[in-house]
């Protein structure tokens, strides 16, 4: 039951959100046991983003939650997947990517809690 929320300073058209959504469902496997089977996405583009004062260059911003617990490599892992993703689709340089995970022991989907 993993959750990303994507806030791209970049105004992006709905291939490249598609095109965004399709590796986010990819990266999401690099914590074991998480797939996009599950995987919900928002995406928030044309946001205004500020790093260290400035909003010149292109931002990003992604919060990850999941169900249950993973280990630092794996996150360090899915960062640097994320990262990638950003460079390569977005043209945000991985120095302009902030990436936050949350776990939870609770999860409500479908009428009851996981």
């Amino acid at each position: 039951m993993p959750y990303i929320n994507a806030k791209i300073s970049n105004k992006l058209t709905e291939e490249k959100m598609t095109e965004l959504k399709a590796a986010l469902g990819k990266a999401i496997e690099a914590i074991p046991g998480k797939t996009e089977t599950y995987l919900m996405v928002a995406i928030e583009d044309g946001q205004n983003i500020w790093l260290a004062g400035d909003n010149s260059t292109p931002k990003a911003f992604f919060d990850v939650r999941i169900l249950g617990k993973a280990k630092s490599e794996d996150y360090s892992r899915m960062t640097g997947v994320i990262c990638r993703i950003c460079s390569e689709l977005l043209g945000i340089a991985a120095k302009d990517v902030y990436v936050t995970y949350s776990e939870y022991s609770e999860w409500g989907w479908n009428g009851s809690n996981l």
